[in-house]
Order: structure tokens, then C-alpha cells, then sequence
């Protein structure tokens, strides 16, 4: 089976870029087993175990299509009225509400789907072989935040304020920065948060070595989180609020959710009541490449079958920030 995965990005992503990893990922996961595998994206994408076909958005997304290919895999791109070849669309994101989704959408978690109308999903995984080993013996410094601080519904202004309301701890915000005029005006003085900038690979993993756990105030639905996933990885507890897919991933084995600014800071003075490993062994046992590949092979063979993933078209039948209270300081 020939599969072209579509997605307007370029891949590999260097630092941030949460969709391009899950596509690097499957579309390699799928090599290794067997699959031809070739990526419809971005000029400048390069891949050492696929072949790469420019996707240019002036023209039908249907006259790119390459030969010999079986089935097609979009993701954030939603196929044109040309296209004949068996596909699937992954939903990446919240949708607004009402807007009627394609049939063979599949989304990224239980929450997510349910919010759109659909049972279909598919869980983010990620080859762990890329991220080192794990030392649980390392001294714990810090807690961090991972993602976005410029995008307000990622909240880092709630992991600061949950961080200053603890007696000494400290955060590493890694996605944003000190100054940033992108939120109005905000500068943070406080000596006890220290911030990175967007930062990837092995500079990234190093500050999530040595943390004690992640904050992930998230002020939305989120659709699944792969900062979750990897804070998990290397042993983190996540300490987050309890919207969109965040209870599915975060079950009271491996973390804390609660809206509340003040009780979040309280949980943050026992984070070492959370087993290291067992955080870990969540990650490398339900969020890998390996599984995600297993499952998207499932789906494609419906579709190959002449069948819809969905009897009737999904839409969001609640807004991404349609959370009640939100979050209380």
C-alpha cells in the first residue's frame, strides 16, 4: 500500500511544530512496517525515508496528486471535490461550532471527537527512541511550561501565578518570553521564572530532564497535548486543568487537574508523591508511533473498503472555550 500523507507545513520541524512531528512520525512508523510512504508538503521538507512532493496552494489540491498512490492522509487540509483515490482527513484542531466536517474525519482523542459529534480518533504518538533515555535519579530543579506562552488559552500567565504563590519553587517557561507584546504588555520580574524561548530537541529535553513536573493551565478544550505527553515521557507529573482531553491523558496516577490557581499551587508541593516511572510508562506505552501507525492502518483499510469513517458529517457541537468557570486564581 502506497499512503501520501498531506499537510501544509515543512517537515521536519526543528523546534515547535506539534502536527509536523505526528506526521514525521507516523509516515516513518509506517515505513517500518512495510508501507511505501510519501509526504505532500511545504518546499524545503526533506525525508530520508519517504519521497517529498511540493504542495503548492494555487493549485487543486486534486492535479498534486501523484501516481500509484492508495490512499491518501490529510491533515489540516481538506480534500477538493477532484479527488477520487480512497482518504482520510485528521482533525487537528477545535472547529467552530456548527461547520459540517468531512465524513472520513478521524480526531485526536475520545473528548475530542465526542465534542465534534464523532466517535473516531486517534491517539498522538511520538518514536521515543528520539528523545534519550530518561535519568529518574536526576535532582529535580524546577517545574515548566511547555508550548505556546504567547497564545492566552495556553495560560502561562496561571502557571506563573500558581508558581509564585508556592513558597520558593521555580518555572522554566519554554515557548515564550520575559517581554512579550504579543498579550498587550507583559513583562514578568519575578527572579523565580526563568524563560527559553521557542527551544527543541536536545535543548528542550534537557529542562524537562530536570523538572519536577509540568503546569498546563490550559484555558480551552484541549484536543490532545503533545507537551502532556512528552513531560510525561521523562517522568514529569502534570499539574493542569481538566478541559477537553486532559482527564483522558491525565488520570490521578500521573498528575492533578483543577481550576483553581490556589489549590494547583498546593498540589505543586507534593509532586514527589508521583511515581517517575509510572509517568513514563504511560508515554512509551499508549503515545508511540507504534501504536498511532496500528490504529491509522485500521482506518485506512475502512476507507479502502469504499466506506465512510463517520455515518453522518461531524461538526462541534460546543466551542473550544465554552469551559464554564475557566480558570480561578
Amino acid at each position: 500500500m502506497h499512503i501520501l500523507i498531506v499537510h501544509n507545513s515543512v517537515i521536519p520541524a526543528y523546534k515547535y511544530g506539534g502536527t509536523q512531528r505526528v506526521i514525521w512520525y507516523l509516515g516513518k512508523e509506517l515505513h517500518k512496517q512495510g508501507f511505501k510512504v510519501s509526504y505532500l508538503v511545504k518546499q524545503g521538507s526533506v525525508c530520508d525515508f519517504a519521497d517529498i512532493y511540493n504542495y503548492n496552494m494555487d493549485i487543486p489540491l486534486s492535479a498534486q496528486i501523484p501516481s500509484g498512490i492508495d490512499v491518501i492522509h490529510f491533515n489540516c487540509v481538506e480534500p477538493d471535490d477532484g479527488i477520487t483515490l480512497p482518504y482520510i482527513v485528521s482533525q487537528h484542531g477545535n472547529m467552530p461550532p456548527q461547520l459540517a466536517l468531512n465524513k472520513n474525519t478521524v480526531f485526536v482523542s475520545l473528548n475530542h471527537a465526542q465534542r465534534h459529534g464523532s466517535e473516531r480518533f486517534v491517539y498522538n504518538g511520538l518514536d521515543w527512541d528520539d528523545y534519550g533515555q530518561p535519568d529518574f535519579h536526576l535532582a529535580k530543579e524546577h517545574f515548566h511550561f511547555l508550548g505556546k506562552a504567547a497564545w492566552r488559552l495556553k495560560n502561562v500567565k496561571g502557571a506563573i501565578n500558581a508558581i509564585k504563590q508556592t513558597p520558593s519553587e521555580r518555572l522554566v517557561v519554554l515557548g515564550g518570553t520575559r517581554l512579550n507584546l504579543k498579550m498587550g504588555f507583559r513583562f514578568t520580574a519575578s527572579p523565580r521564572i526563568s524563560f527559553k524561548g521557542m527551544v527543541g530537541g536536545e535543548d528542550k529535553y534537557k529542562w524537562m530532564k530536570n523538572s519536577k513536573g509540568l503546569i498546563f493551565p490550559v484555558n480551552w478544550h484541549e484536543p490532545f497535548g503533545l507537551a502532556i505527553t512528552e513531560s510525561l515521557y521523562f517522568g514529569n507529573p502534570i499539574f493542569a486543568t481538566p478541559y477537553g482531553s486532559l482527564p483522558e491523558l491525565v488520570t490521578p496516577e500521573v498528575g492533578f487537574l483543577t481550576n483553581s490557581c490556589s489549590d494547583l499551587s498546593e498540589a505543586l508541593l507534593n509532586s514527589n508523591q508521583y511515581d517517575k516511572k509510572i509517568c513514563h510508562e504511560m508515554a512509551t506505552d499508549l503515545y508511540n508511533a507504534r501504536v498511532m501507525a496500528e490504529e491509522y492502518i485500521k482506518l485506512y483499510a475502512i476507507v479502502l473498503n469504499g466506506q465512510y469513517l463517520n455515518e453522518q458529517h461531524p461538526a462541534s457541537i460546543i466551542g473550544a472555550k465554552d469551559i464554564g468557570e475557566g480558570w480561578k486564581r
